[in-house]
């Protein structure tokens, strides 16, 4: 058995679909009422403009619209949009049967069919926008499709000829912010648009860069963007922008598309509430009339808040005569206006962060002087100012304050009297009165209250040492009117102070002096430098002298340590060369050494040694290196058990972080063998068959860094001509290069000078030691000489 499952009807359910239709076609009629409810009022505001202008019938306004609607060719909600936004007086001369004779209609051209369903639908849509913002939205809405626009901005014209931006869409608002107040610069768009009423087209931002400063960060984001004029009673206070990622040109059809979106959006614009301007309220204009009497100049500002509590600018309630912006705009031309559209570049200046903190702690804010350049009496002349804010009520009190030439004169003259550490006195011999500046009292020591003192009365205050001779030369002074310039001291809280007295008289026509005017200067510091100094000088000199006392003991000593044979030695049939070279830069001489000896039984033993630094304490290390070191190796110690020992005599020494770095080399002549051992020193130099190379270092670190530490031995078969090279790092360091280098060059110089006979080091340290040497620089050269086998 089937069954077939009840329709809603038969069921008693409500149908769902039926009902939905309902509901949209009460939504669609709701729509459609509300449409034309917004229709019907901008025909009705339409028919009453027309009313007010010819003095007509609603009927006769309502048939005008209707026929120049139907001359333009454009919808009846169009028309009357285009009326409300630019509609003027009908020329009287004009012909009466001639329909659509207003600029308007003339103005707006014939566009294509589907620009003109495109001005249509936004027509409607003007309709039910209320503020600039929702125009902005339904703008770039309408204008996507047609024009490929990205985002649009609409600038209002302040009355102080500034921009505010009053809406936007498709920009984030952080760019928003930054363009919400543009100050009446050059270089602006938007400002060029409605100075001249005529639209502009950035279609090259290689180009449009160089004449405007450009929306966007950065600015390539906008390749191009139009600055349309909205025109309404024949004035332009609000530019529309249209803004586009796409660097293209605006074609013809698009351009006269968005001329006509302006017209059509001008009534819109009209209807919206104008911009709040000066307060007319009573007390208000009590208050300036209050300022249009004080002199210098003044403003009283009110702050003004964003929605966060933060005060973004200030309102300007009233201003004195006196105060000007940065247009030249003064007094009461200035009420209503914000801070930042007369100032501009007041934003982030230590004034606005002064008006920031007097508001909130009530503190008044007293600015650094500045000067401004003005015109006075035709003569331009540079005028100082100091700024001066305070709060008054919930608003603030603003005053600049200007400072005249004595102003400046008494400024600067106390200015060189602080600087210079002197004060002015004046004497009159005759009436006895004292003058002095004040900082006289401050070089004295002496409290004002105290008074100045008579010029006689100076040697009291001088300490009992200088009196006598500040008694004569004030004496001379008054007398016979010698000038006097007297350094004495005095006694003050601080101790000791070196003063000077510099006075000269003024005679009558007798020649007697009746009045003496002069200096007191302290020169306490200059004194106390002079003194640092001839300290210092003595210190430098003394410091020398031990140097020098200590670089000829030094020398002395390692040249008694370390004598430099005066003609090459040949131990077990050798034949050996030695170079010592000291440091040219400085005055301490260093702690490399070599030793070349033959031994008991036959053999040679080779020693090329560096202790780090100069000095005493380095020679007298290098001596007790390189004696203790021979003495192992001729008791028997192999080279690496006298290197250890070594290592352990260094630990032990006197200055136990000293360091040091050792060759030891034995040669076998009936085998010639030459085995050798190193502590972090470089490795010979093997020349041979005309080629040179460096041996391969057996392990070993340094002497001194270890108590542990690890040395290995090497061995090398020299042959008949050989050329082996012992040496100290100071031959191939150079500050400005690495050390590889350093081995290159030893290396390269050896072969260049591989011919040279015996005695011919010279020529290789010629090749290698150019300028100072800022190192001591040690070479054994061994050679093998040819009947050797």
């Amino acid at each position: 058995m089937t069954s077939e499952p009840a329709s809603p009807a038969e069921s008693g359910a409500p149908d769902t679909v039926a009902l939905a239709k309902i509901v949209a076609r009460q939504r669609a009629e709701m729509d459609r009422l509300r449409d034309q409810a917004a229709t019907s009022a901008v025909v009705e505001r339409a028919k009453g403009a027309l009313m007010a202008l010819t003095g007509c019938s609603p009927d006769a306004a309502g048939e005008e619209l209707v026929q120049r609607a139907k001359a333009a060719r454009h919808t009846l909600l169009e028309e009357c949009w285009i009326t409300l936004g630019g509609l003027v007086p009908p020329d009287p001369t004009a012909a009466a049967d001639t329909p659509g004779q207003d600029a308007v209609i003339h103005a707006f051209r014939d566009p294509a069919a589907d620009d003109a369903l495109d001005l249509g639908r936004l027509g409607r849509a003007l309709a039910g926008i209320g503020t600039p913002q929702d125009l902005a939205r339904c703008l770039l809405e309408h204008l996507t499709a047609g024009t490929e626009s990205d985002a649009v901005m609409i600038f209002a014209r302040l009355p102080a000829g500034a921009l505010e931006l009053v809406g936007h869409a498709g920009i984030d608002e952080t760019l928003a912010a930054q363009w919400r107040q543009v100050p009446p610069l050059s270089g602006i768009a938007a400002l060029d648009a409605l100075r001249t009423g005529e639209p502009r087209w950035l279609e090259d931002i290689e180009t449009d860069r160089e004449r405007y400063l450009l929306i966007g960060d950065p600015p390539e984001r906008w390749l191009s963007c139009a600055w349309i004029p909205v025109i309404t009673r024949d004035r332009a206070d609000v530019c529309i922008g249209v803004l586009r990622t796409r660097g293209a040109e605006f074609t013809p059809a698009v351009r006269e598309h968005l001329l006509a979106v302006a017209r059509l959006c001008a009534g819109r614009l009209r209807a919206f509430e104008p911009r709040r301007g000066p307060s007319t309220d009573a007390a208000v204009d009590a208050v300036q009339t209050v300022f249009d009497a004080l002199p210098g100049s003044t403003m009283l500002l009110t702050p003004l808040r964003a929605p966060s509590g933060e005060v973004e600018d200030y309102r300007i309630e009233a201003a004195t005569e006196e105060t000007f912006d940065a247009l030249g705009r003064t007094g009461r031309d200035l009420l209503g206006l914000r801070l930042l559209e007369c100032f501009p570049t007041l934003a982030g200046d230590p004034l606005w962060e002064g008006c920031r903190h007097t508001l909130a702690t009530g503190e008044a804010y007293d600015g650094a002087p500045f000067a401004q350049q003005e015109v006075v009496a035709g003569v331009a002349e540079l005028s100082t100012y100091t700024v001066r804010v305070t709060r008054l009520g919930g608003g603030l009190a603003v005053s600049w304050l200007r400072h005249d030439s004595s102003d400046r004169q008494e400024q600067r003259l106390a200015d060189v009297q602080r600087l210079g550490n002197l004060g002015w006195a004046n004497w009159n011999l005759i009436t006895h009165d004292v003058s002095w500046s004040s900082q006289v009292y401050t070089v004295l020591d002496r409290e004002p209250a105290a008074g100045p003192v008579r010029l006689t009365a100076l040697r009291d205050l001088a300490v009992p040492e200088d009196a006598p001779a500040l008694t004569q030369a004030v004496g001379e002074l008054m007398r016979r009117g010698r000038p006097c310039a007297m350094p004495f001291r005095i006694r003050a809280a601080d101790g000791i102070r070196h003063l000077r007295l510099v006075a000269e008289a003024v005679t009558d026509v007798h020649g007697t002096p009746v009045e003496v005017h002069g200096f007191v200067q302290d020169l306490t510091a200059q004194r106390s430098a002079e003194l640092a100094l001839v300290e210092s000088e003595q210190a430098i000199v003394t410091q020398h002298d031990v140097l020098r006392a200590e670089r000829t003991l030094a020398a002395r000593l390692q040249h008694a340590l370390l004598p430099l044979p005066t003609r090459p030695v040949q131990p077990a049939g050798l034949q050996v060369e030695v170079a010592y070279l000291p440091a040219q830069s400085g005055i301490h001489v260093g702690g490399d050494w070599f030793s070349a000896i033959e031994l008991p039984d036959g053999d040679a033993l080779f020693v090329v040694g560096d202790v780090a630094g100069h000095g005493i304490d380095a020679v007298a290390t290098m001596a007790q290196l390189r004696f203790t070191a021979k003495g192992m190796v001729i008791t028997g110690s192999s080279l690496t058990g006298a290197l250890t020992r070594l290592n352990t005599l260094l630990l032990h020494s006197r200055d136990t972080h000293g360091t040091a770095t050792l060759i030891l080399a034995r040669y076998t002549p009936d085998q010639h063998r030459l085995v050798w051992a190193q502590a972090g020193h470089p490795a010979p130099l093997l020349l041979r068959a005309g080629e040179a190379r460096y041996l391969d270092r057996p392990g070993g670190m340094l002497l001194g860094a270890s108590s542990a530490p690890h040395f290995q031995e090497a061995e090398c078969v020299l042959e008949p001509g050989d050329r082996l090279l012992l040496y100290t790092d100071g031959l191939v360091e150079r500050p400005s290069e690495g050390i590889d280098r350093g081995f290159t060059r030893l290396a390269e110089a050896l072969v260049t000078h591989q011919g040279d006979e015996s005695g011919s080091l010279g020529s290789v340290l010629a090749d290698l030691l150019d300028g100072d040497r800022r190192d001591d620089v040690c070479v054994v050269d061994i050679r093998v000489p040819l009947a050797d086998l």
